[in-house]
């Protein structure tokens, strides 16, 4: 076998991206052949003609043919150029057919948004989030599912959610994650309470020995909590939202361990008195989440812009 003829066989080979020219080559060759001119084809995609006409040269050389004659009068398709534009008109209105049912399918996935959110997340920071991205996306319907943490990561992992949020201290298991925000837990009470009159800080064990109104196991705030306490928290009751802790210890049912976002108004209203504690850490990172290896896409990466903003 001779040199040239091993070279044929290299030619060959190899996957269709390198034996067949690129679209954009293809769109060009289809400009010519309509205008009869390299440098309106030029024109009409918005490259300049020496990118052009090295564009051709290139697809000459790829195809191993002549496919353009380039005289004063203009340009012309050589017969082996006329049957390779009648091949890369099919190939172009294939891949226009391809492109059509692309953005069918981008329409399909930003008309809608399924998010998941732990409690405190979904009431006092999700809803501002969504407003502002009504305002970018006023066609995509939005659906909120709010749960503990670990619900978060089970619809997520699920199919169930293209976006989650949660409040814990670690990541859920298949998930990937980034930090969005920052929150601390605070002790509060009724102001009728022995501790709203309290001058000195609680030390841990005596948080640890006291019922507390708490959040359900499986919750953001409960693992940072008992983390904090080592597994040692006493719940009183155990309420499976944040606004229903906020209510019971406004009503005087005892002290709560809530998010600082949850009970601002609740402070400054005097509702609910702050009670400081020593010894201890309660500060933790809220975070968006979404199944390993899949960064959001369309409706939900720009709400997780949002969040970041």
């Amino acid at each position: 076998m001779s040199r040239s003829e091993e070279q044929g066989e290299v030619q060959a080979g190899g996957s269709l991206a390198h034996r067949v020219p690129d679209l954009g080559g293809l769109e060009l060759l289809l400009a010519v052949a309509r205008l009869g001119s390299l440098g309106g084809a030029a024109r009409e995609l918005g490259i300049t003609q020496p990118a052009a006409s090295s564009r051709i040269r290139s697809m000459e050389r790829q195809l191993g043919v002549a496919l353009v004659d380039r005289s004063p009068r203009g340009s012309r398709l050589t017969d082996a150029g006329a049957l390779v534009t009648d091949w890369a008109r099919r190939i172009v209105e294939a891949a226009e057919a391809f492109d059509v049912g692309a953005q069918a399918l981008r329409d399909r996935r930003d008309s809608r948004l399924r998010v998941a959110a732990s409690m405190t997340i979904a009431e006092y920071l999700l809803p501002g989030w969504l407003l502002a991205l009504r305002a970018q996306r006023p066609d995509t319907a939005v659906s909120l599912h709010a749960g503990n943490s670990t619900v978060v990561a089970e619809r997520l992992l699920a199919d169930e959610a293209d976006l989650g949020f949660v409040e814990g201290l670690t990541v859920p298991t298949g998930l990937d994650s980034v930090v969005i925000a920052h929150d601390r837990l605070i002790v509060v009470t009724a102001p009728a309470h022995p501790w709203a009159r309290r001058r000195r800080s609680l030390a841990a064990e005596e948080l640890a020995s006291t019922p507390l109104i708490l959040r359900e196991k499986g919750s953001g705030t409960r693992q940072v909590l008992d983390a904090a306490l080592g597994g040692l928290a006493r719940p009183l009751i155990e309420l499976s939202s944040t606004t229903a802790v906020k209510a019971a210890a406004v009503s005087g049912a005892g002290p709560a361990v809530l998010s600082e976002l949850a009970v601002g108004e609740e402070l400054a209203m005097r509702r609910l008195v702050r009670v400081p504690v020593e010894g201890i850490a309660l500060a933790r990172d809220l975070r968006a989440v979404w199944p390993t290896g899949h960064r959001p896409t369309g409706p939900a990466r720009d709400l997780l812009s949002l969040t970041r903003g």
